[in-house]
């Protein structure tokens, strides 16, 4: 990939950041974008990026990379300029920037795309189960693609407000609020009876939380403290992941049992699979959608992006009539959803 590639790269991600209201994340990228060259070895990498920077999210690996060494107290200079500090001047972040990328302890950062994991997910994600158990009135069996963690495979322990309606536990330890537009979602019980999730490298929370934390931008601090609060749910009552290609595991583990619902979501992370993946993965539903009946249906939630430049979008696909609906269009991180369903 070119040089020029690698920078709209940067450009498209500020840009994300500034939509996002992230300003400091916004400086810092237009920073990095301004001082990095190929004279270490963090750039040169980065500048010589084999594949689509945008699509494997080369910047966001790198702001985890900083964001990560700078938690740890490993770039005192930088930190410096970090959230809680005041928002600083370019000048004064550049240059503390442009010694961080000599660190070397950068470079593993890049061998592998974001795990945010993001909690806030779970608050477009719900309403879609909500619209699966009213179509069905079933109760409901999770799998869950790219899970990282597994955090959103809890989102029935989690609290919420729809604009009024309230849905979940009233003492949840993680309670989501996104700004709400349109009609309510569908006001009926969620009964999950089964979870698993599949991610190629999971995070074991036991360990990794660091890694996680480290993917939110610093300032976003209520993003940071629901992370927080949903990692220690999590590691109270956790959920196993296995560690495995999304394809090899669909087809293995996801079957029809009739009595429940069997769902399949996911939520900005099929992008990252490889193409033979998502047409393995797709060529299996259809199979299953096939069989599928009223007593047995199947669902497909996904909360994706469609298009680089737009909000992605929360569809579901259900069998036995097969039938795809946009459900909503909602902000990456779940901040706000338009409830289209």
């Amino acid at each position: 990939m070119s040089d020029s590639a690698v920078r709209a790269a940067f450009a498209f991600q500020a840009n994300w950041a500034r939509t996002l209201g992230a300003p400091f994340t916004e400086r810092l990228i237009v920073a990095v974008a301004g001082v990095i060259d190929g004279s270490t070895a963090v750039g040169a990498r980065v500048l010589g990026w084999p594949g689509e920077p945008v699509a494997d999210a080369l910047v966001l690996r790198l702001l985890g990379g900083l964001n990560a060494l700078v938690r740890a107290g490993a770039l005192p200079r930088l930190a410096a300029a970090y959230p809680p500090n005041p928002l600083p001047e370019h000048d004064f972040i550049a240059g503390r920037v442009a010694a961080a990328l000599a660190d070397p302890r950068l470079l593993p950062w890049l061998d592998s795309p974001p795990q945010t994991n993001e909690v806030g997910r779970s608050g477009v994600l719900m309403p879609g189960l909500m619209a699966i158990a009213a179509a069905t009135g079933l109760p409901l069996r999770l799998f869950e693609l790219g899970a990282s963690a597994g955090l959103n495979l809890r989102l029935d322990h989690y609290g919420y407000d729809f604009n009024g309606l309230t849905v979940g536990p009233a003492d949840a330890a993680v309670r989501l609020v996104p700004a709400w537009s349109g009609s309510p979602p569908p006001d009926v019980p969620v009964a999950v009876v089964a979870r698993a999730g599949v991610d190629r490298a999971p995070v074991d929370l036991r360990r990794d939380a660091d890694r996680l934390l480290a993917y939110v931008w610093p300032d976003q601090p209520d993003r940071v403290a629901r992370l927080d609060a949903a990692i220690a749910a999590f590691l109270a009552d956790p959920v196993p992941i296995v560690g495995a290609d999304a394809a090899d595991w669909v087809e293995d583990q996801v079957a029809l049992l009739p009595g429940t619902a069997t769902v399949v979501l996911h939520s900005i992370a099929f992008q990252y699979f490889p193409a033979a993946s998502q047409a393995r993965i797709a060529k299996h539903m259809e199979a299953l959608g096939a069989a599928a009946t009223v007593a047995a249906p199947l669902a497909w939630l996904r909360f994706e992006f469609e298009t680089a430049a737009d909000l992605p979008t929360l569809r579901l696909r259900l069998w036995p009539d097969g039938e795809d609906r946009l459900l909503a269009r909602a902000h990456p991180h779940g901040a706000s959803v338009a409830w289209l369903g």
